[in-house]
């Protein structure tokens, strides 16, 4: 899934229900009965308080429920806990603040007190409950079974069968799942719920898309070659001379290499967040035989959160993982690496970023996972209350942020339409966690390449792309039509892929993005018009087809929330890299591969690229956005904005506005990292 920030842009808490305490409410019992000494357990029955929660079964599309979950089932569930002096918090991080805390000192001003948090466990602990509390005293990661679940949050769990979503533009969708979830949000004493921010676990759904994708099953290219070594020769490799590009190229090209000449990122650390496990040993070959980097002294360590991933999977990701760090590790060479890997959850999400910021070792962080914002509505239409998921999120990245990590999220690759890959809807939509005004949404770019498709087929098809683009595939229609002989329209539909960006209906615009010319209007270039509005989960309608004009003209409009991304570099895998993934042979491909691309690439090669100018800079950053968009907005900007308006630079909707500093499809434009070090110091 992709998720949604902010405390001044959610919808509230809970309705009031009659006779009940709504989850927003001030009095905080717990403390009074935990300092008594009397367990919740031993207390009169108290009126239960709905729990704003993950996305319920009901709300995901085509979702048919057919039993009750067996009492017996192994869950784990975590509680999020509302951060202490929230606003001052989200105001020192939007502000961009350097003075930076450390866990003990995040836990004494912003966690929940010793005695709220064991007023949560004494509770889940009478009804067999297991408990581990996170050193932020924000997160409380519970096990138990769905019996002792059910009765603890009075609830009814069922068994749903979900259906796949279609995949599009090479990407293999979302597969069919046998999940089990409750069909309402789940309830806990008024005392307990008015400390609980949101409950995940209690649904097992795998919602998250790695945000990767490969470009020759588009083109039709000669397939890689069945080697793990590579000649220098791209065009053998994948039929495509532009679409090998390692580490090396992206630091040369946006203007980390003078940084590295003073250092590779020694001491540093950057966390890998991640729902697939990784190739062991895959990083370390990649970097030595593939990119020629030499070997130095560094550690990969992977640590396994909520009983981790399991196994390699080329089929669940592990391409992804692979990607993240051998990018990241690239970029930055001296650098150690974690990686939090976890299960594709939203619990095993939330509890991984909450981890990293409980270990305080990453000063940069990196993610390359999502959902979309629809999902997230269709779950607050579906649900007894809304759905406050994106909490949790937003919680984590504050406080890795205000401990001075850097985090870094990639903004999807569906182009302006990322609830195509997971609600099966063509309205626009941006990437949660993307969206969240406490993380940098890092954006995709096509570098300038020419290249003559279809040559395989018998056809001469030549592209040339003269100038760096806000990264869409609309340069493709024409290919497509012709490589499979179908109308361009039917073509279209078939390479929705662009950087993901837009504009959140779920988070406000933040302070640093505020008096930014670009960041609430837009140009725009509608090749796609939603239609076919239907109910896709209860109460939430959404269109399901839509018209194609092949010649869009540029309009223009305003626009409010949270714009995505902040900044933008190549991650077209018709201009794409090299990919090492030995768990590519489970699906008969090669282990090295080029043509990969997908905004996958751009967070981690990011979180590299912090790790070197922390490393440079003598301290850690914490969020780069306020110092970023201060930048671009002077004489001295460590950006290059590209601003071109019209079909040859947009990401299939948005597209440049001449003379603004910010484009939805780009964000900020591409950076000199030597000159954005400055600005961050």
């Amino acid at each position: 899934m992709r998720s949604t920030r902010s405390g001044r842009a959610r919808a509230g808490f809970s309705r009031a229900l009659p006779g009940r305490v709504t989850i927003g409410a001030a009095a905080t019992a717990a403390v009074a009965l935990a300092l008594a000494g009397t367990s919740l357990a031993q207390a009169a029955t108290p009126a239960p308080s709905p729990v704003p929660q993950g996305v319920v079964g009901s709300a995901l599309p085509g979702a048919k429920p057919f039993e009750n979950t067996p009492g017996s089932t192994p869950e784990a569930v975590t509680f999020v806990l509302k951060e202490r002096n929230a606003a001052q918090l989200e105001a020192l991080v939007e502000g961009g603040t350097k003075r930076f805390v450390s866990v003990g000192q995040f836990k004494a001003e912003y966690g929940q007190s010793d005695a709220t948090v064991k007023a949560l466990t004494n509770y889940l602990k009478s009804y067999g409950i297991s408990t581990t509390v996170y050193a932020n005293n924000i997160d409380v990661s519970a096990t138990g079974t769905a019996d002792e679940f059910n009765r603890a949050l009075s609830v009814t769990q069922k068994q749903y069968h979900v259906p796949a979503v279609k995949g599009s533009a090479g990407r293999p969708g979302h597969p069919a799942q046998t999940i089990h979830a409750p069909a309402a949000a789940p309830k806990l004493p008024g005392s307990v719920a008015a400390s609980v921010a949101v409950v995940l676990g209690l649904s097992n759904y795998a919602p998250y898309e790695s945000n990767s994708q490969n470009s020759s099953a588009i083109e039709g290219k000669t397939a890689p070659a069945d080697t793990a070594t590579y000649s220098g020769d791209c065009t053998a490799l994948t039929g495509l001379s532009s679409a090998c590009n390692t580490p090396l190229d992206f630091a040369s090209r946006y203007g980390l290499s003078p940084l590295e000449k003073k250092s590779d990122g020694a001491g540093q650390t950057i966390g890998i967040v991640t729902l697939a496990a990784l190739d062991p040993g895959a990083p370390q070959y990649y970097w030595s035989n593939i990119v020629g980097l030499p070997n130095t002294n560094r550690s990969v360590t992977v640590k396994n959160i909520d009983g981790g991933p399991g196994a390699p999977s080329d089929a669940d990701g592990t391409g992804e993982t692979d990607i993240d760090v051998e990018q990241s590790g690239g970029v930055a060479p001296g650098a150690n690496i974690d990686v939090y890997q976890a299960p594709n959850t939203d619990a095993g999400f939330a509890d991984a970023f909450f981890q990293a910021a409980s270990d305080d070792t990453a000063g940069s962080v990196s993610t390359s996972w999502g959902e979309s914002e629809t999902i997230i509505a269709a779950a607050a239409a579906a649900g007894q209350e809304p759905s406050n998921y994106e909490a949790a999120f937003d919680e984590a990245f504050l406080e890795l942020a205000i401990q001075g990590q850097s985090t870094f999220d990639a903004s999807a690759d569906e182009g302006a339409y990322t609830a195509i890959a997971d609600a099966g809807t063509t309205n626009p939509s941006v990437d949660v966690s993307a969206a969240s005004p406490y993380v940098t949404a890092a954006g995709g770019t096509t570098l300038p390449f020419s290249h003559t498709f279809g040559a395989s087929l018998g056809l001469s098809l030549p592209v040339t792309v003269s100038a760096e683009r806000a990264w869409g595939w609309d340069y493709l229609f024409g290919v497509t039509a012709a490589e499979h002989n179908i109308p361009l329209a039917e073509a279209a539909e078939s390479d929705v892929s662009g950087d993901g960006g837009g504009f959140s209906v779920d988070q406000a615009t933040p302070s640093y993005q505020k008096g930014v010319s670009g960041t609430q209007s837009y140009s725009a270039v509608q090749y796609f018009t939603p239609t076919d509005y239907q109910e896709i989960a209860p109460g939430f309608t959404a269109p399901t087809d839509w018209s194609f004009n092949p010649t869009p003209k540029v309009t223009h409009g305003t626009a409010t929330g949270r714009a995505i991304p902040d900044l933008s570099t190549d991650a077209d895998p018709e201009t794409g890299y090299l990919l090492y993934e030995p768990s590519a042979t489970q699906a008969n491909k090669a282990p090295l591969q080029g043509g990969w691309g997908g905004t996958s690439f751009v967070a981690p090669q990011l979180a590299g690229a912090s790790a070197v100018i922390d490393s440079v800079n003598g301290g850690r950053a914490g969020l780069w956005n306020a110092a970023m968009y201060k930048s671009a907005s002077s004489r001295s900007s460590a950006f290059t904005p590209l601003n071109t308006p019209g079909t040859s630079n947009d990401n299939l909707l948005y597209t440049g506005t001449p003379g603004t500093v910010f484009n939805p499809a780009t964000g900020l434009g591409t950076p000199n990292l030597t000159k954005l070090a400055a600005a961050l110091r």
